[in-house]
């Protein structure tokens, strides 16, 4: 075949996977499923070329194929062979024997209150901080209000430095790069690129969900871009592997000057990891796992956040209102009162918020298994949909969670607003398989309230800053799902008084509270 031959072939097959990840596309499903089929119909069989799939968003079904106990369903064999090559096997990719090893080799150590290293994750917060303070608004009238732009990266970057310093102990800082520390030499292995490696990781999701939208056609891709991302995401996580394995116990004497903890009561992942295997394959691939996992989540889930607070005010005032009473306002020396407990049992409001964000914008909003022989599933058959189905082995089962999130008859005929008292009172939702999040959801929950507790304390307004304020959200669908206009906002912090560069906090005139400044009233 000739060259020209080649490039057409990938061109075509390209623009067919984009028009698969289009159609496919969690919105696009929910539109489908109502106005094609009818919004009684919840199980269906597609066609996709050569091979059928079941979609379903039964929460019966959804039951059966997601139970851990279940020797039925499995993640399917493509998902391994989509990821491994850019995180290996490891929690995230691995399935029957394999994925229970590593579920034992990892869920212990994320039992313990080690993790929950809240001074760390003030550090990274206090970074946060200084990024948003490099937005000032140009206009004097609007003194203590940041300029219109897009929180969204940030978020995303917080996550990359907060998960690099628990998995490896050393922070990339990407939101700060003059902090980042000198790595010690190690024979034979470079220093890794800190500077991109969040930009390696979100190429190799993208080739990720390309080839999965190519399900056993993925084959037809050329992959020589995506190997030079794996490459690149192997080599960082490799010199850390290397230079564990080489320093053993004294690997933790050289994390003190990332902070006045004590490095004895650090939680570094790899070091634990490494005290119950020596393969330094394994290693690498149980973080890299995590690291993938850990940072998308959290830092959609925090866009998504702020996404809504921007365009409910009443909201963002009441959640403010009950974080400045539980927890008191925002002291500008970077101290906090927070601890632990307080966060992991906020208070009801706040765990309303996010999980009506989860249903609204589900981070993960399509999931997928397996059947790993002949079998069931209970409902779907019959002429009113309430008998079992027969599901051959080897059938992918799809479940689109945005559209079973987004059922009428599950969450009440006001399911298309995003109301989070639907979670609290006598009339409380109380859904069971009609909510499935993400796995890993309790520690992304932790990370993420505690940096909304912070947002809330310093900020006391928040504005939609979108171009089309009053548009539809918009999914942006790389694995994790994230908005697909970003988070434009306008933040008011009625004490910061920015430098002419923006980047310090001044000191107010006596007397002057920064409001006078505005033009408008803050009620």
């Amino acid at each position: 075949m000739s060259v020209t031959a080649v490039f057409i072939a990938s061109v075509v097959t390209l623009a067919w996977a984009s028009l698969v990840l289009r159609l496919l596309g969690p919105q696009y499903v929910r539109h489908a499923l109502d106005s094609e089929l009818g919004h009684h119909v919840h199980t269906v069989s597609v066609s996709i070329l050569d091979y059928r799939l079941i979609m379903t968003r039964d929460p019966e079904n959804v039951k059966a194929a997601l139970a851990p106990a279940s020797n039925d369903f499995d993640i399917s064999e493509h998902r391994t062979a989509s990821w491994s090559p850019l995180v290996g096997h490891g929690i995230f990719t691995s399935r029957g024997k394999a994925w229970r090893h590593s579920r034992a080799l990892v869920r212990p150590q994320f039992a313990t209150d080690q993790i929950n290293d809240l001074d760390m994750l003030e550090r990274h917060v206090q970074q946060l901080f200084a990024a948003i303070d490099r937005h000032p608004h140009p206009d004097i009238r609007r003194l203590g209000w940041t300029e219109r732009f897009d929180v969204q990266p940030l978020f995303y970057n917080l996550t990359l430095d907060v998960m690099t310093e628990m998995l490896y102990g050393y922070s990339v800082h990407s939101q700060n790069p003059s902090e980042r520390v000198d790595l010690p030499a190690l024979a034979g292995h470079e220093a890794p690129d800190r500077e991109n490696i969040g930009t390696h990781m979100d190429a190799g999701k993208l080739w990720i969900e390309t080839r999965g939208a190519l399900w056993k056609y993925r084959w037809l891709l050329p992959d020589w871009r995506f190997k030079k991302h794996c490459a690149a995401v192997h080599r960082y996580a490799n010199y850390f592997v290397q230079l564990r394995l080489k320093l053993g116990d004294k690997y933790l004497d050289g994390l003190r000057q990332q902070g006045e903890q004590p490095d004895r009561d650090r939680f570094v992942l790899l070091h634990e990891l490494a005290k119950e295997t020596q393969d330094p394959e394994e290693l690498r691939s149980q973080t890299l796992n995590v690291l993938h996992a850990g940072r998308d989540t959290t830092a959609a889930l925090l866009g998504w956040v702020f996404y809504f607070l921007a365009r409910h005010p009443r909201v963002y005032r009441q959640l403010r209102d009950e974080v400045l009473g539980r927890f008191g306002p925002y002291i500008a020396d970077g101290t906090t009162t927070l601890d632990f407990r307080k966060v992991r049992d906020s208070f009801p409001y706040m765990q309303a918020v996010v999980n009506e964000v989860l249903r609204v914008a589900p981070v993960v909003p399509l999931n997928e298994r397996v059947a790993l022989k002949d079998t069931t599933l209970p409902r779907g058959g019959g002429p009113d949909g309430s008998r079992p189905i027969y599901v051959p082995k080897g059938t992918q089962i799809l479940i689109p969670t945005y559209s079973m999130a987004n059922r009428a008859d599950l969450w009440r005929d006001d399911v298309d607003e995003f109301l989070p008292e639907r979670w609290l009172g006598e009339d409380a939702v109380k859904p069971g398989f009609e909510f499935v999040p993400f796995g890993g959801e309790h520690l992304a929950r932790l990370k993420a309230t505690y940096i909304i507790i912070r947002m809330l304390q310093r900020y006391e307004s928040i504005e939609n800053a979108d171009e089309n304020p009053h548009a539809a959200p918009r999914f942006h669908h790389t694995i994790e799902n994230r908005s697909g206009s970003g988070c434009k906002v306008m933040l008011y912090d009625p004490v910061w008084f920015p430098t002419p560069h923006g980047s310090e906090m001044g000191s107010p005139a006596p007397g002057f509270t920064g409001r006078e400044a505005q033009g408008v009233s803050q009620d």
